[in-house]
């Protein structure tokens, strides 16, 4: 097998492949503006330059532009001309930067975390802890371990012999490429699914601890306001949390997942949530908007 065809959307009439493109044009249009907006407002703001949360947020919303791009065009390209296939090293490329962009966006939301639990638990020393050259490091490892993390499970997989083309899905993901393998490969099924719910499982916890302290600590502050100003800056970072850990693991914990609910998931945490993600973080915060609206 030289070329693969992914199926996606194959089976739907022309009305409602038309309708789909119309809307994913939409959410890819919106996320690249919203996040786009949020880079450009870090890297032209001074003050936002200097504060570790939106050196981290900046980071984060550049990943999200870099993740809808690599599997968005290529879905509206296969509505509009479904059955054109795709080579084997642009399927495996995809593949890679597809689960090295979620590992990553896992060690970023975890990095926010830490970001939360330091400014609220450790005011007095969160500017020597995350200093902006402490934060960059940071998000520079994020990075750096999220484009490592998959590189073993995509390289065995690469290696498998395949019966035939075709897909059934709209991206090349674990489980269409191990399903279209000629010869069961358990070892590799297990690799790519320990190390998944490795670094899910791993970040998630870490979330819920920093962000657990962080209630403590805000529970334990004298007045009211101080509270909701507390919690005000921490909800929208859960909102986004729960939003994609709770569509990533129906995928890619449990290898079961597939057909037609698996893509739908598949669609909400690689469309939905990143368009989301500006939305809830410019809404809530009185920083960033005063930022977008001075420049």
């Amino acid at each position: 097998v030289t070329k693969f065809i992914l199926l996606g959307f194959a089976s739907m009439d022309w009305e409602s492949r038309t309708f789909l493109c119309a809307l994913l044009s939409s959410a890819y249009t919106g996320t690249l503006a919203g996040n786009l907006c949020i880079v450009w407002a870090v890297l032209q703001d001074p003050h936002l330059q200097r504060l570790p949360m939106y050196i981290l947020l900046g980071n984060f919303s550049w990943l999200e532009i870099s993740y809808v791009t690599t599997t968005v065009p290529r879905m509206l390209s296969d509505l509009v001309s479904p059955g054109v296939p795709i080579s084997f090293p642009a399927c495996f490329l995809q593949f890679y930067f597809f689960l090295s962009m979620g590992a990553t966006e896992c060690l970023f939301l975890s990095a926010m975390a830490l970001d939360r639990y330091l400014a609220i638990c450790h005011p007095l020393r969160y500017p020597v802890l995350m200093s902006p050259h402490s934060c960059w490091v940071l998000a520079s490892s994020c990075w750096l371990i999220g484009f490592l993390w998959f590189i073993v499970p995509v390289t065995l997989i690469s290696q498998l012999s395949f019966c035939g083309p075709t897909l059934d899905h709209f991206v090349c993901d674990p489980a269409p490429l191990l399903a279209a393998s000629c010869t069961p490969a358990p070892r590799t099924e297990q690799a790519c699914y320990a190390l998944s719910s490795l670094i899910i499982f791993a970040t998630i916890l870490f979330i819920l601890a920093s962000y657990g302290l962080v209630i403590r600590a805000v529970l334990r502050l004298p007045t009211g306001a101080r509270r909701h100003k507390a919690f005000s800056t921490c909800t929208s970072h859960l909102a986004v949390v729960g939003l994609f850990y709770g569509s990533g693991m129906v995928n890619y914990v449990n290898p079961a997942a597939s057909g037609a609910s698996g893509k739908v998931v598949t669609l909400f945490y690689t469309v939905g949530t990143p368009l989301l993600n500006p939305l809830i973080y410019s809404l809530r915060n009185k920083e960033m908007k005063e930022a977008l609206k001075r420049i």
